[in-house]
């Protein structure tokens, strides 16, 4: 247990360490001025372009010989443009004195404006601004790049593919799990006998299992990777939250029986006058309330988490001018050190909420009540 503790510590300080070396400079992509992120504002600036989704991998950033060398690596952009799909590498996006680098492509001309790809018009060899800093010759494309969280949600799609493949065959040959399948199974366990069986009921359950524990573990594992100097902010993309709030509503809306349908439009047991007033009430709890709570707790309490920390972290900069380097490092790590703790608690219970939910709001549409 001791060495456990010691190598948690250990992990917990190297992740720590390799997140403030994210912090040294901007992405080269989308910044103006790649330097080194020292002021409260680069941060501030900083921490905001971290939620957002990027076309790639910005790992950390390094001075060598004067110059600025970043690490990362690039993401295929693929964008629908008025001639039809378009594909290159996002490295093409590279750094200049402007900011702003045409890629051109089957005779067309592209350019990355705030992270938004644009196309410019034929004929246009640089792109215009108006006094809004509004581009006034270049317009959206229809953008499937694979993005960073896309790339996120594909990396751990395949990584639930394979351990629950493997954790499938060991049940299917009869097999106490070994490897990782023995880490995987109490968790199973614990979402059908803790989750899906007490809010569905025993009837309905099993229908709605493979749902859940697809829902729990796609959130627990993306949260976690979000703690990782990777960058990911996938489940804080509010895209990301609304889709699956959207397959929940989907799920329960299908899945209503009459008895569920019959409360929602007309309720029993209470005035005529009153029910169309109850009815409007309750359809808009099913199709905006329930889903809105779902996709709203799970973004902004990623969010809020990845702003808290990464805050924290940035003291060490912020600071530096009014306490030594290794005060305001020091106070930086403990603070980031307990934070980090939370939110890898914050990572389980928010899977756990958004999957609870889920279930509840099934379990309330398939629910057979008895009339008397």
């Amino acid at each position: 247990m001791k060495i456990a503790q010691k190598s948690i510590k250990t992990y917990l300080f190297a992740l720590l360490a390799l997140l403030s070396l994210t912090l040294q400079a901007k992405e080269p992509a989308n910044s103006h001025d790649a330097g080194e992120v020292d002021t409260k504002e680069e941060v501030k600036d900083y921490i905001v372009h971290h939620l957002k989704d990027s076309h790639d991998f910005h790992l950390f950033s390094y001075t060598s010989d004067g110059q600025r060398k970043h690490v990362g690596f690039p993401l295929p952009v693929i964008v629908w443009s008025s001639e039809g799909l378009v594909t290159f590498m996002s490295s093409e996006f590279h750094h200049d004195d402007n900011g702003h680098v045409i890629v051109e492509k089957g005779g067309l001309k592209f350019t990355k404006i705030h992270s938004k790809i644009y196309e410019l018009e034929e004929g246009a060899a640089e792109v215009a601004f108006d006094a809004d800093h509004h581009a006034t010759n270049a317009h959206k494309v229809l953008d499937l790049s694979i993005t960073k969280s896309v790339f996120g949600v594909l990396l751990v799609g395949l990584l639930m593919f394979l351990g629950f493949s493997s954790l499938a065959k060991q049940y299917k040959k009869k097999q106490v799990p070994t490897g990782f399948g023995r880490v995987l199974e109490p968790l199973v366990l614990y979402v059908r006998d803790e989750i899906a069986r007490p809010n569905i009921g025993e009837k309905h359950y099993r229908r709605f299992t493979g749902y859940l524990l697809t829902v729990f573990f796609f959130i627990w594992i993306l949260n976690l990777l979000g703690l990782t100097p990777l960058g990911f902010n996938v489940t804080g993309q509010l895209a990301v939250t609304a889709c699956l709030a959207i397959f929940t509503l989907i799920i329960y809306t299908a899945s209503g029986n009459k008895d569920y349908w019959g409360h929602v439009l007309w309720m029993p047991g209470v005035p005529v006058f009153v029910k169309p007033v109850l009815a409007i009430i309750e359809l808009a709890g099913h199709f905006l309330i329930k889903p809105f709570s779902l996709l709203v707790r799970l973004f902004a309490n990623i969010s809020a988490g990845h702003i808290v920390v990464m805050s924290l972290i940035a003291i060490m900069f912020t600071l530096k001018s009014e306490l030594t380097v290794v005060g305001a490092t020091g106070l930086s790590l403990v603070l980031s050190f307990f934070i980090t703790l939370i939110e890898v608690l914050v990572a389980f219970l928010q899977a756990y909420i958004f999957t609870m939910l889920s279930a509840l709001f099934i379990g309330m549409a398939v629910e057979e009540h008895d009339h008397h």
